[in-house]
């Protein structure tokens, strides 16, 4: 299993530019299974790796970083988009 994952970000649904794109996010992998809380019912764990989140502007930069911390790794890229071009007038045919 993989120590952590590096996740290529998707644009904004509302969002029709390209001003995100290509940007990547590395994080950690759950070591422990969440359990509910007596008190309150919230699930969590002991591990704290999970809210660490790091942002890459290259793939390259990212498994670089994992190469140098000696972290395991899986990349997941984003579906491709479709667009879907067409007219306002469209609309009311």
């Amino acid at each position: 299993m993989a120590d952590v994952r590096i996740i290529e970000e998707q644009r904004k649904t509302t969002q029709s530019g390209k001003a995100q794109a290509g940007r990547w996010l590395l994080e950690y992998e759950r070591s422990e299974k969440q359990l509910p809380d007596p008190l309150t019912g919230w699930a969590g764990s002991g591990d704290t790796r999970t809210q660490v989140k790091l942002h890459f502007a290259t793939l390259e930069e990212a498994i670089a970083y994992c190469d140098k911390y000696g972290l395991t790794y899986h990349v997941v890229k984003a579906p491709p988009v479709k667009l879907k071009i067409q007219a306002y007038a469209d609309n009311f045919r």
